[in-house]
């Protein structure tokens, strides 16, 4: 895969951060960034000020830094900002936000030597993998602290994933094979002045929502059957008459999955007029999720690809221009978005749950158990799948509308965007899990309508959940249960064998 700063996609990102496909710097990409770089070059020979080049940053703009200092002014930019703390991000992570921040100095707006493109690269290709506090960034001027534990490690200090075993950065660049640079001018803030940490974050959220969207449908078709519901609702040319592409998608999954059922069948001339909205309305609320879905990944596709550095440099004008780039209010509006749709997956996923363990309206035993009283089954598996809801609902709210000044207010509007990742991530994380509780309770409610088959798409869920977990005859740890279809939803094997099974 060659990088020019211009042609990432999501998947491309997928196949380099998770699949650890190798990378190249294209030539054309490299001609760009030379001639950039001697913009900058002419600049620092230059004696009027020129920000972050023979200045300092930001407030401390007006401070002229003397031409034997400006190599020094990169270092010491790059130790102060490294202040992030919190949890530190997964090695994946890591990959993820040194792969976009690679990309960006490739797209040869940036002013660097192609050196310090070449080490990203090499670090991408050899596995070495920033240590990089998740908490820090306010998300304009740049995800600067975590960026700048990234560039830590790119000058031989801070610290490294290699091997997967955490050690002193220059001792993971030395064991991969490679020298720290020694930054020239405006190479330090070129390393941390962007949106990546908020972006890679969201990125690996959204693809990972995205497989989440089609296993909601998966899950609830299998529900349904186990309340004896109708996919009448479902029916295309009803969809047509409100054409949204995501509730036609979400319905034609529905109807496809519940072909040849016979448990639809036995009761296909019953009394029951209508299923609850949990239910019934499951191409309209899915539906709207998979638009969301589509709008976060138009915005990610655009800046996964988009020049964040300030100032810009352009080669072919010969102009330096400080800018606003580095904001990051679009990426944290489109991440905000992102964990409002999927906090709606665990929504009805816990409504339709509770539909199941309702004797009153499925017909199924209380907490879909025998001998109920003596074994309380499903019961608590439920509130967990309501604790976590209610959290999502506090998560939703939006963090994008905040803002606190910095930098002496000099920086005064941020966005939050790296706040709006996380709380994404951890939505996610939690719609997941409320949807591996569904999967279990609907695969037991099929026990209980056996030996009646359910339709394709039930039939297939029951068996990839009974492949790992047996029916619940009498009460046990469920805990172990729900982390085994969890783990199937966050690995991708559930998603693979869905798709494979239906192609999809």
């Amino acid at each position: 895969m060659l990088l020019d700063g211009n042609s990432l996609t999501l998947e491309t990102f997928k196949a380099i951060v998770l699949n650890k496909q190798k990378v190249s710097l294209c030539p054309k990409a490299r001609e760009k960034i030379v001639k950039s770089r001697a913009v900058v070059e002419k600049a620092a020979q230059q004696d009027e000020k020129v920000y972050s080049i023979n200045t300092g940053f930001g407030v401390l703009s007006k401070v002229k830094i003397d031409k034997d200092q400006l190599e020094q002014l990169q270092v010491n930019l790059i130790r102060s900002h490294c202040a992030g703390v919190g949890e530190i991000h997964t090695e994946i992570e890591s990959r993820a936000i040194l792969l976009l921040r690679t990309n960006v100095l490739a797209k040869g707006f940036s002013g660097v030597r192609p050196e310090l493109v070449e080490i990203g690269i090499e670090m991408l290709n050899r596995g070495v993998h920033p240590v990089i506090p998740s908490k820090g960034s306010v998300g304009a001027s740049g995800d600067l602290a975590p960026l700048a534990h990234l560039a830590s490690v790119i000058i031989g200090e801070g610290e490294a994933y290699y091997q997967s075993k955490r050690m002193k950065g220059n001792e993971a660049l030395q064991l991969a094979g490679l020298k720290p640079i020694k930054l020239a001018a405006k190479e330090g803030l070129s390393l941390i002045n962007g949106t990546q940490q908020m972006t890679a974050l969201g990125a690996l959220s959204l693809l990972k929502a995205e497989e989440t969207m089609d296993l909601a449908d998966l899950i609830c078709s299998a529900s349904l059957e186990g309340v004896l519901g109708t996919p009448r609702a479902f029916m295309d040319w009803v969809q047509q008459t409100r054409p949204f592409p995501g509730q036609i998608k979400t319905a034609k999954l529905l109807s496809h999955f519940m072909e040849g059922s016979e448990i639809y069948k036995s009761h296909e001339n019953c009394d029951r007029v209508q299923d609850p909205y949990s239910f019934r309305c499951a191409p309209q609320v899915h539906g709207g999720v998979r638009e969301l879905l589509s709008f976060v990944r138009h915005m990610l596709s655009i800046e996964i690809n988009a020049a964040t550095d300030n100032p810009l440099v352009n080669g072919d004008t010969q102009e330096l221009v400080s800018n606003g780039n580095f904001h990051g209010q679009p990426v944290a509006f489109a991440l905000d978005i992102l964990g409002m749709a999927v906090c709606e997956l665990a929504s009805l996923s816990e409504r339709r749950m509770a539909k199941l363990i309702d004797p009153s309206f499925s017909g199924l035993p209380t907490f879909l158990v025998k001998k109920e009283g003596l074994n309380s089954g499903f019961m608590m598996a439920q509130v967990t799948s309501a604790a976590l809801v209610s959290e999502n609902k506090l998560l939703s709210h939006p963090g994008s509308t905040d803002s606190i000044p910095t930098n002496n207010e000099k920086e005064d509007h941020v966005s939050m965007g790296p706040l709006c990742a996380r709380k994404a991530k951890t939505i996610l994380e939690n719609s997941q899990t409320c949807l591996a509780i569904e999967a279990l309770a609907a695969a037991q409610a099929l026990e209980f309508r056996l030996p009646l088959k359910p339709g394709k798409g039930p039939h297939f869920l029951y068996r990839f959940v009974r492949d790992r977990v047996p029916a619940l005859d009498f009460d046990r740890n469920l805990h172990g249960d729900i982390e085994i279809i969890l783990s199937t939803l966050k690995t991708g094997e559930m998603y693979n064998a869905m798709t494979k099974e239906f192609s999809l």
